[in-house]
């Protein structure tokens, strides 16, 4: 059995097992490990677990391992020793830490919750094998403000509803749950690595990946990239209210990347944005909201981790999702950026494009999926997971669960998305769609949310014809409305 380490006892040396928390500065786990082993390296692993499933081209991979480069020279600079950088390991995970841990002859290994279902079965593996060796497995919160059973209903059950949730949460926040871990106090505890480990950050082809379009998208990096975002955000936030729902203006913050793989502190993001809040800022207000739901669905999946392949509203199983090959080619379309209603394209051709979907954007190509085309939610939920940078587990489970309807406080399954007015009023003069979809440029308007729409001779003056420039609507929105109303009786019926 592994010893507990006692809060005020500090152990001669430690091993800091870095994760989805990719800085130094306020890194809770960081912050402990310093502070109770009088000798701390440093470790993260391309773990090929992970690796080894994705596509040989992978913007995710390429941001972790520029971030980790600005990690290690972070680290070595605090320290003030040139070899107090990180040990990158490329390996499974769940073999290399024991082994790595014993080999260094450490006492305890540190490390922030990670609460994906996967994470956990991993790290209680983990925790087994370096207890075996008699050797300690800290972990700690840091990726959401309040995690697990922080925040729980009178009855002491986990909320299933947002609102109360995000009111009960802002009732307990304060300065002591916003506050940094002052990690440069004891920085004197990162030591030299051992000469084995002294190895650079692999490159992306020693890892076996190729070069993406990642620099060319200027997506910045690292700690430094993340909080020159900020600094970025801070400027436009009051006025996030007014501009977070319009693809094609710079209303959002473009952080979810690096709030992903933690190479920014949600703790300075939501300090900020409350304090900015209570001197009356409402867009301050409605971004800290969105804080607030992603540490919803952060507790949402570690209580209800059944939702990872199923509907968190069980009754909604019961829906009979379109199949077979005409399915099949409905979701091809919905990939491929021709569905033929001009905002869905764009939107994933964005995507496609860059690995990043606006947010109003992802509620209208989740809602068509599901309530126009008829298609399994978890079909798109998969395919975002593939294609999406700032891919979260919780996050996007939620989403496409909120979207779809079966999800905790989603949207009514009645409430069905226009394609057509949702153009209309979020992106009315067509700029985000002509920048995604350039063929349909020259159309005027009034007829760019809705190409076939135009008459013959509109068409010709723009220079598109329909069916073969640009694709016809894959399936009439009124029509694919009443089926979805069908479609959902039996939930109704439940």
């Amino acid at each position: 059995m592994s010893k507990t380490l006692n809060p005020v006892e500090r152990v001669a040396s430690g091993l800091m097992w870095f994760r989805r928390d990719l800085r130094a500065h306020d890194n809770a786990a960081l912050f402990q490990a310093l502070k109770r082993c009088h000798a701390l390296h440093c470790v993260f692993v391309f773990d090929k677990a992970i690796l080894d499933t994705l596509p040989r081209q992978d913007r995710r991979v390429e941001f972790i391992r520029e971030s980790l480069v600005a990690l290690d020279t972070e680290l070595r600079s605090m320290a003030g020793q040139p070899e107090a950088g990180l040990i990158v390991r490329h390996a499974w995970s769940l073999d290399e830490i024991p082994r790595l841990a014993h080999a260094l002859h450490v006492q305890e290994v540190f490390a922030n919750h990670d609460d994906e279902p996967a994470a956990l079965e991993r790290d209680a593996k983990v925790r087994g094998k370096l207890a075996d060796l008699g050797i300690g497995f800290q972990t700690y919160k840091d990726q959401v403000i309040f995690e697990r059973h922080e925040v729980l209903n009178l009855s002491g059950k986990p909320y299933g509803v947002f609102t109360p949730y995000k009111n009960a949460w802002l009732k307990k926040v304060d300065d002591f749950y916003l506050r940094a871990y002052p990690v440069g106090k004891y920085v004197k505890s990162l030591v030299q690595r051992p000469l084995p480990y002294r190895q650079a950050v692999p490159s992306l082809q020693e890892l076996g990946f190729e070069s993406t379009n990642l620099s060319a998208l200027h997506i910045p990096t690292g700690s430094a990239g993340g909080n020159a975002l900020f600094e970025d955000f801070f400027e436009r936030m009051d006025a996030y209210q007014d501009t977070r729902d319009f693809p094609a203006i710079k209303g959002p913050s473009y952080l979810s990347v690096h709030l992903r793989f933690g190479t920014v502190s949600i703790r300075q993001l939501a300090a900020t944005a409350h304090a900015r809040m209570l001197a009356g800022s409402q867009g301050a207000q409605v971004w800290l909201s969105e804080l607030i739901w992603r540490d919803f669905y952060h507790q949402i999946l570690f209580h209800h981790p059944q939702v990872v392949t199923g509907a968190f509203k069980p009754e909604y199983n019961a829906i009979r999702w379109e199949s077979g090959k005409h399915a099949k080619e409905l979701f091809a379309a919905w990939c491929e950026a021709r569905t033929g209603y001009p905002l869905v394209d764009a939107a994933m051709a964005q995507l496609n494009q860059s690995g990043y979907m606006h947010n109003r954007l992802r509620m209208v190509v989740a809602s068509f999926l599901t309530k126009d085309l008829g298609l399994d939610w978890r079909w798109g939920e998969q395919y975002f997971a593939l294609h999406l940078n700032d891919f979260d587990l919780a996050a996007n489970n939620g989403g496409w669960q909120w979207a779809s309807s079966s999800g905790c406080d989603a949207q009514p399954y009645f409430r069905i998305f226009n394609p057509i007015s949702q153009s209309e009023k979020f992106d009315a003069h067509g700029k985000f769609i002509r920048r995604y979809l350039p063929v349909l440029a020259k159309l005027p308007d009034k007829l760019i949310h809705a190409p076939w729409l135009a008459s013959p001779l509109e068409l010709q003056a723009a220079g598109i014809s329909l069916g073969k420039d640009y694709p016809h609507p894959v399936v009439d929105h009124a029509e694919a409305r009443a089926k979805t109303l069908e479609r959902y009786a039996v939930v109704k019926k439940a």
